[in-house]
């Protein structure tokens, strides 16, 4: 290889890792970007689930107190009430783990039987 040849492929190199630098600045600008956007759709969902439970929460307020007095529930059952709404089974069949299909009728009843046990009280 004479020293004319081992100039062109110093250059050619040179021009490869030129445009090798323009495709990773390229990459980190559509990362950015990314990243962003996935901050925002997390704190838009996070939202919107808050919005969810409240709306669920007000929901179930509404049709207990269309049924009877209101009447104060312990913590416990506050605690029970809001892992079902976030997506837990509180029955004793399945108890803790994630429900996967909608609502579980044993928790429902469960969480009726509570509210109906403190309006016995």
């Amino acid at each position: 290889m004479d020293k004319q040849d081992i100039f062109k492929q110093v250059a050619q190199v040179e021009e490869q890792l030129g445009e090798l630098y323009l495709e990773i600045g390229a990459l980190k600008k559509k990362i950015i970007v990314l990243i962003e956007e996935n901050k925002n759709l997390t704190i838009e969902n996070h939202h919107l689930r808050e919005r969810i439970n409240q709306e669920f929460a007000n929901d179930y307020n509404k049709s207990n107190n269309s049924k009877k007095t209101e009447i104060p529930m312990g913590e416990g059952y506050d605690n029970l009430a809001r892992l079902y709404q976030e997506g837990f089974h509180v029955c004793n069949v399945n108890y803790g783990s994630l429900r996967t299909e909608g609502d579980c009728l044993l928790c429902l009843n469960f969480l009726r039987l509570r509210d109906s046990d403190q309006a016995s009280d």
